[in-house]
């Protein structure tokens, strides 16, 4: 037993309406209420932060958004600021998705303005690290988790990367059903930990809390969040379905 809180988020992406997310909470709260020793996170489009946010209220269950831009306010066409989610309610928010990534060319020099805004509005940044196949075949996920985290908090303190959440998802895992071994995440999850702790010092990195994110599920939830530094995970698919992702939350142990 770590201490750390194991922290279990959704994340819906590009997926349910407005209706669709009253009937997801309106379930899912019942189911999760019974497993106090894990925090739960849904992160719905920004369309549905508020039918989610009434939804939960009282239940325990944060709310996150997917995104923010690092500017507070101003011409950004689409964009969305941190005191925008802020005042929606949201607690967390996802930076450096491997989506935003791969399909919207967000840079990590992107991330980092974006997690030290995320900070500046009062949210917790979940900052997404994780390796493309490609780098992984020719051996270079060391030195991407590396470069990630490293330059993904350069613009934070010691003491808000203690409060921070990373998330591993190997590109290559997310939404092929062909998640990481349990041994994989754990490696990349303690080297993580490692780059912290020589970062920001041990305290630091003994606090961060780490979630595995690529081809989580009911079936395989329990295997990931029994490793030592694999603090809870970053749900995708199985997030859309409020029966398997309340067994994902019920697989969780401090």
């Amino acid at each position: 037993m770590n201490g750390r809180r194991p922290l279990l988020a959704a994340n819906w992406k590009m997926n349910k309406t407005r209706a669709q997310a009253r009937n997801f909470v309106e379930i899912v709260r019942q189911v999760v209420s019974p497993f106090p020793q894990a925090e739960t996170c849904i992160c719905p489009p920004f369309t549905a932060l508020g039918a989610v946010n009434e939804g939960i209220r009282g239940s325990g269950i944060a709310l996150g958004a997917q995104d923010l831009y690092w500017e507070k306010e101003g011409a950004y066409t689409g964009e969305i600021s941190g005191p925008m989610l802020a005042e929606c309610g949201c607690e967390y928010v996802l930076v450096g998705h491997s989506e935003r990534r791969q399909l919207f060319g967000e840079t990590i020099a992107d991330t980092a303005r974006k997690t030290r805004a995320a900070w500046d509005a009062g949210l917790v940044p979940i900052l997404c690290v994780g390796e493309s196949f490609e780098q992984r075949r020719s051996g270079e996920t060391e030195r991407v988790i590396e470069t990630h985290v490293l330059e993904g908090t350069a613009k934070l303190s010691a003491g808000e990367v203690g409060k921070l959440v990373i998330a591993y998802e190997p590109i290559w895992a997310i939404g092929t059903g062909l998640p990481a071994t349990s041994e994989e995440a754990q490696r990349i999850s303690a080297l993580i930990r490692g780059l912290a702790g020589g970062r920001f010092g041990d305290p630091v990195a003994a606090g961060l809390r780490i979630l595995y994110g690529g081809s989580v599920k009911a079936a395989n939830a329990a295997e990931f969040l029994g490793q030592a530094d694999v603090d809870g995970a970053l749900v995708g698919g199985a997030s859309l379905d409020p029966t398997e992702f309340s067994k994902i939350v019920a697989a969780a142990k401090v």
